[in-house]
């Protein structure tokens, strides 16, 4: 049972670092260990922020980006991934994956048919200073990203790439100190809260991190161009699975 819940650490840890969607993974699997809801999302930050530290570290071992500016970009996630943690959101949870999942078919048809924005590998700096609007979106992410965590590396690659103007690799590298900040964050207020089982988040954290480590190496050396197809294709199955249309088709067999 451990090997598997690694097998599937290294599996998340390494499509999180590529893409995103991960969590709708490792979640079901904690719950199926038993877990109870409130539990496996906490649990489960213990393996999203060692795949977000380790990949971080990578990519700037690799000079893909700069800590400072990463940092700087974190500023308003913090804010919202602390009130993501602490706030009870009263919504149902069924309307919200639809919600999350009608945007993730939209963000699809603009990564497939935007190319151009999504292959370049150059950042250009200072854009996110002139929009005012993308502050706001980090911090709204952020709150998403505390409150829940599944799927928030989705719309970070989408503030970064359409919002900052930089290219899929660098907004890769960014994203991952992002999360691992939010991650941190959000983690502190599940610790105390008592909603954390130690010896499945460490287990799983061991898987993640080496998936995380393996996806950032495959991310610069496959390019954008191949990580644009990964990124597609983690966002359809992700939406198909909050849509429920898997448990659908796989009900009539």
């Amino acid at each position: 049972m451990y090997l598997a819940v690694i097998a599937a650490g290294i599996f998340a840890g390494f499509v999180n670092t590529l893409a995103g969607g991960g969590s709708l993974l490792t979640l079901p699997l904690l719950m199926f260990l038993g877990l109870p809801a409130n539990i496996a999302n906490g649990t489960n930050r213990i393996g999203v922020f060692i795949q977000s530290l380790v990949s971080s570290v990578s990519f700037r071992r690799q000079n893909i980006y700069t800590v400072r500016e990463s940092l700087w970009m974190s500023a308003p996630s913090i804010v919202g991934a602390l009130l993501g943690a602490l706030i009870a959101v009263k919504i149902n949870e069924r309307v919200m994956e639809l919600l999350i999942a009608g945007l993730l078919v939209f963000m699809f048809f603009v990564i497939l048919y935007k190319p151009e924005k999504w292959l370049r590998d150059q950042a250009q700096s200072a854009i996110m200073q002139r929009r005012w609007w993308v502050p706001v979106l980090f911090f709204i992410i952020g709150i998403y990203g505390g409150f829940i965590q599944a799927g928030v590396g989705f719309f970070l690659l989408a503030a970064l790439v359409l919002g900052t103007g930089m290219g899929l690799t660098r907004a890769n590298a960014h994203k991952s100190l992002i999360v691992a900040v939010m991650t941190a964050i959000s983690l502190v207020v599940f610790v105390f809260s008592n909603q954390i089982y130690y010896l499945y988040g460490i287990i799983l954290a061991v898987g993640q991190g080496a998936g995380a480590w393996l996806g950032s190496k495959v991310a610069v050396s496959w390019g954008p161009k191949v990580v644009r197809v990964i990124l597609l294709v983690c966002i359809m199955v992700s939406a198909i699975e909050l849509t429920g249309l898997y448990d659908l088709v796989a009900g009539w067999f």
